[in-house]
């Protein structure tokens, strides 16, 4: 949806950032053998990173960069210090739907892995990095609200990042992505099996209580429950 807006790009998840993580933390001993100061490195990894992202944009005519890899949620401090002026959103989302979701994408044991420890890990960690900033550097957005009333939700957001509103974010399955062929096939099966043609199906919302087996569910219950309450969602 960000994506489709005229000054927005977001491409598909790099993962740069976070295997760069592990320089600045428990492999700086190695780094600093180098005699290389850790403001030097970080200016280096952010020069490198932002470089990339200026021809992208350049490429596409756009005018703002956006990352959404969901593992960054684990090194938000690391890139706050690269970019201490970025905004951040934060897409929460039911855990049993996140957990059904995993499974059908990854299999069994991932969906149980993020039952287990994953969701809540997450959640709670981007929200307490969240707590640390200003209002106008952090948002949190709920998935339910988000395909249930896009247009609003989409308005807040591009209020909160200081542009302009677009309809394209509404029409986001019209213009051209650069995504994987993967994703693009589990997106198109995902709407013809909900059988709601609209750009934004809300078929997903709520579908892991009745998807998920009584092990997961429970399982999801034992390990999420309490901040799935904390959240306003039935645990």
């Amino acid at each position: 949806m960000l994506d489709s807006h005229p000054r927005l790009s977001c491409g598909e998840e790099t993962h740069f950032l976070r295997e760069l993580s592990t320089t600045v933390g428990r492999h700086w001993p190695l780094i600093a053998t180098y005699g290389i100061s850790r403001e030097d490195w970080l200016a280096r990894i952010r020069d490198l990173y932002e470089g990339f992202q200026a021809d992208y944009l350049t490429r596409r005519g756009r005018q703002r960069w956006a990352e959404k890899d969901p593992t960054y949620t684990l090194i938000l401090p690391f890139i706050d210090e690269l970019f201490p002026h970025a905004q951040y959103i934060h897409l929460i989302r039911d855990a049993y739907d996140v957990v059904a979701s995993f499974r059908d994408r990854w299999g069994y044991l991932s969906a149980a892995r993020v039952a287990r420890t994953e969701w809540a890990r997450y959640v709670r960690t981007g929200r307490s990095f969240g707590a640390t900033l200003p209002a106008e550097r952090y948002r949190e957005v709920r998935y339910e609200r988000l395909v249930i009333e896009p247009e609003p939700t989409l308005r807040d957001l591009v209020s909160f990042l200081g542009e302009t509103w677009d309809s394209a974010m509404l029409r986001f399955d019209e213009a051209p992505h650069d995504a994987t062929e993967r994703y693009e096939r589990f997106t198109a099966s995902r709407r013809r099996a909900s059988g709601d043609e609209r750009a934004v199906y809300r078929s997903r919302v709520g579908a892991g209580r009745q998807a998920l087996d009584p092990a997961l569910r429970l399982l999801v219950h034992r390990r999420a429950g309490g901040l799935l309450r904390e959240l306003g969602y039935d645990a």
